[in-house]
């Protein structure tokens, strides 16, 4: 039997925190389980720049994968991999919705665990957010975490 698979999506809010310890105690509850704890940096490809835009939008790139790597992602591994769990740490760039079921097809998670409401939270209620994409699109179950 392969092993089972929790992708959790972290922004680096409460919410996020509640859904990886969620995720912990699921995973402690399956014979054999690994999270996938993913960041994903909100960005549009919809951007018309000159090749000198594109190169410092590169370089913007790269330095906020490290700053979210530093800031959510790494603690959140430390934390999950002191608990004995066995973690992958994801950071990526795109839309949060797209990307998490990407990662849960790519690892063939059981299911998907996101807070309600991320550090967007209220432009995200007036305006729908992940989390509403995410249930509708997703291809596995997603549990949301208030």
């Amino acid at each position: 039997m392969s092993k089972t698979t929790i992708v959790v999506g972290l922004d680096g809010s409460e919410a996020g925190a509640r859904a990886l310890e969620f995720a912990k105690v699921q995973a402690r509850r399956l014979d054999d389980c690994a999270i996938a704890i993913c960041y994903v940096i909100e960005w549009s490809p919809f951007s018309f720049q000159t090749p000198e835009e594109n190169e410092q939008r590169h370089k913007r790139r790269e330095e906020e994968i490290e700053l979210a790597r530093e800031r959510v992602l790494d603690p959140a591994l430390k934390d999950a991999e002191a608990d004995d769990f066995e973690v992958v740490g994801i950071v990526r760039h795109g839309d949060a919705a797209d990307i998490l079921d990407d990662v849960a097809r790519k690892h063939d998670a059981a299911q998907i665990v996101v807070g309600r409401v991320g550090a967007r939270g209220l432009k995200e209620r007036l305006f729908g957010g992940v989390t509403g994409r995410l249930v509708a699109t997703a291809s596995v179950p997603v549990t949301i975490i208030p």
